[in-house]
């Protein structure tokens, strides 16, 4: 199983690729996470977000795969424990279908990504830089992969 993060951003911060790459690396292939950076829209003087937002949109449709699992990451998703996670990717390699997991950029996702997830998934109540939501979900899917491998890893 693959697991692709479609993010909108590039260009992020040290800290951020150091805490990525920590966590996908240490995934095995058959449950490897891959990162696909999207261009934000733009977002100057004048500019208008619902252009932007759907410039993002358009760029991650164009990216999701044929068959693929969509999760949407949105503040109006379900919350998830490690433990419902970890079953969650039980499930996903189960199907034997690759994963897409979507965060969209600073207005969220465009409306016509949240239609054709799957399921949608939140991170927190709290609101969370994006490029945190990248090295937070590549340390949850590692943790998770080590509970299904039967790790203490979640204690």
């Amino acid at each position: 199983m693959r697991i692709r993060l479609l993010a909108v951003g590039q260009k992020m911060p040290g800290w951020v690729e150091a805490g990525y790459q920590e966590y996908s690396k240490r995934l095995p292939a058959d449950f490897q996470l891959e990162l696909v950076e999207l261009p934000p829209g733009y977002r100057g003087k004048g500019a208008d977000p619902a252009r932007a937002m759907r410039a993002e949109g358009d760029a991650m449709l164009a990216a999701l795969g044929k068959n693929e699992q969509v999760i949407a990451l949105d503040v109006q998703g379900k919350h998830w424990s490690t433990e419902n996670l970890a079953s969650h990717a039980e499930n996903w390699r189960m199907q034997g279908r690759n994963v897409s997991l979507l965060v969209g950029g600073p207005d969220g996702l465009d409306p016509r990504c949240l239609q054709v997830a799957d399921q949608k998934w939140s991170l927190s109540a709290l609101t969370l830089p994006h490029p945190l939501v990248r090295v937070l979900l590549a340390e949850q899917l590692y943790r998770a992969w080590t509970l299904l491998q039967g790790h203490p890893y979640h204690k």
